[in-house]
């Protein structure tokens, strides 16, 4: 009786252990990637109801936005040319990237302490840009 209750603790160990090494390989190749350069920003967008300054990038390059980032708008202004002027906080409080929405309540970047916010979600990006306005898209 021992040795089988013996057997199958090892089982399950083993069974555990399996599961843990699966769960942490998903873990890791689902990482969050460090924030693109500027340069490859496709474009902006600030959120005024939220003052969220948002960004958009394609991380693979064939100009569909994959990767967003959301920083915290401390001050608005516009320039003497009537440009938009904004001071944000130096890291992003949001990010979405491969259909889920990541929270980084210490705006430390990228860096592992992210937390999930919410899954099987994308970037809706038609709250900012309508498809289309006048028949011409956007």
């Amino acid at each position: 009786m021992v040795s089988r209750l013996m057997t199958i603790l090892a089982l399950w160990g083993f069974v555990m252990g399996v599961v843990n090494g699966c769960l942490s390989s998903a873990i890791a190749s689902d990482q969050l990637p460090v924030e693109p350069d500027v340069a490859t920003r496709l474009d902006e967008l600030y959120d005024h109801e939220a003052r969220l300054f948002i960004a958009l990038y394609s991380l693979a390059g064939n100009g569909r936005v994959d990767y967003v980032t959301a920083r915290v708008v401390r001050e608005f202004a516009r320039s003497a040319y009537g440009n938009p002027v904004y001071q944000t906080e130096a890291q992003p409080i949001f990010y979405w990237w491969n259909h889920t929405m990541w929270n980084d309540p210490e705006q430390d970047g990228v860096n592992g302490n992210e937390q999930v916010y919410q899954e099987n979600t994308d970037f809706d990006i038609s709250r900012y840009k309508p498809c289309s306005f006048n028949g011409q898209s956007c």
